[in-house]
């Protein structure tokens, strides 16, 4: 009976969270407001029919967090300096990386742990030819770029994801 009207506790709970957070208030028509909005949003979601993501090495992923968590501080030490710098050698470009991920859920993992770390961005992904276009805000060597997210991120992912 329950998980007929939460089908999705977690996410229900995340998204009341998010709405909790957002109006920076936890008073009684917030939180009602926002647990109808979790029930009904995690509900239409499930309508969906996602497929299940089959997770293969937990304790992988918590040291990929870390990793991640790390990485995150690091390249925010990295911009601010690039910007404070104003070095004019500064060099952005594209990186185009070729992957052999293809499970749907390593794929956005990965485009969040990209997009999450400043001085790079997921631009696109062409399925086709599993080519994973990035921007990076300082390009000095696009190998070591391809080899950094070849190694740091996709390869965790594939022991985690397939």
């Amino acid at each position: 009976m329950i998980r007929r009207w939460l089908p999705y506790p977690i996410l229900s709970a995340l998204l009341l969270l998010i709405w909790l957070l957002l109006n920076q208030s936890v008073a009684p028509g917030t939180i009602l407001l926002g647990a109808l909005l979790g029930i009904a949003l995690a509900k239409v979601f499930g309508l969906l029919h996602p497929p299940k993501a089959h997770l293969r090495n937990y304790p992988l992923l918590g040291l990929l967090f870390v990793r991640v968590v790390l990485d995150i501080v690091r390249s925010n030490i990295a911009v601010a300096r690039i910007i404070l710098r104003r070095d004019s050698r500064m060099r952005s470009g594209f990186v185009a990386i070729p992957l052999t991920l293809t499970d749907r859920y390593g794929l956005a993992v990965l485009a969040c742990i990209i997009t999450s770390t400043p001085g790079t961005i997921w631009v696109s992904y062409d399925p086709s030819t599993n080519v994973l276009l990035i921007h990076v805000l300082d390009l000095v060597d696009e190998a070591s770029w391809i080899d950094s997210i070849k190694q740091r991120y996709e390869q965790p992912l594939l022991e985690i994801f397939q």
